[in-house]
């Protein structure tokens, strides 16, 4: 199993985002699909702490998606799904086979600004497809606001994320509310969180 100190230190917080956004829907059976699930460690809390959600952990890594089966297989954890291999920046069709308006919730963590300009459009007409009326999309990350980076530690943080891939660095908020609105979603509202990092929750209409 794969270990992220940093989805050890803030999943509690996203949890608790979660929650409050997924409060009003928690008397029936929802399903979720996380994109980049990564080490498996945020979707296994999840699942833990919700358990009105069904779990679609996904990652295009084939040593993230052992280490998710392995946390699923530790953890005994029935609402987590076997993970699958979803490339977001594929047409939605090539989802894993998940059918249009299938998905009440979408969550990416860490992965917009980890992740091209073309993902992060995927991220959005998928979502535009495959969320179901009134579904939620939900992203976590550093972000630019009006092409403008701050604190100085995100400016960091952007500079090195730019020298691991030139394709990536952190997203432009008004940006990624242009490309929701283009796919009938609207940035309902903004979190903050530790260390200068965002939640978005777009809605689709």
């Amino acid at each position: 199993m794969l270990l992220s100190p940093q989805a050890e230190r803030n999943w509690e917080d996203l949890c608790l985002v979660l929650e409050d956004v997924l409060e009003s829907q928690s008397h029936r059976q929802l399903f979720a699909l996380e994109l980049g699930s990564g080490t498996g460690q945020h979707v296994i809390r999840f699942a833990q702490k919700m358990p009105f959600v069904t779990w679609q952990p996904s990652d295009i890594k084939d040593e993230c998606r052992e280490s998710i089966k392995a946390y699923i297989a530790a953890t005994h954890e029935k609402n987590v799904l076997q993970p699958v291999h979803l490339d977001a920046s594929e047409p939605w069709e090539k989802w894993a086979g998940l059918p249009r308006s299938s998905c009440d919730v979408i969550v990416a963590i860490n992965l917009l600004q980890y992740s091209s300009f073309k993902t992060g459009q995927g991220v959005f007409s998928g979502a535009g497809q495959i969320l179901r009326q009134d579904g939620v999309l939900i992203t976590y990350g550093a972000y630019a606001i009006n092409g403008t980076i701050t604190p100085c530690c995100n400016e960091h943080l952007d500079e090195e994320i730019r020298k691991m891939n030139p394709e990536w660095g952190l997203p432009d908020i008004d940006v990624l509310r242009q490309q929701a609105y283009g796919n009938g979603l609207r940035l309902e509202r903004m979190v903050e969180m530790e260390d200068y990092y965002k939640c978005l929750i777009f809605k689709k209409l």
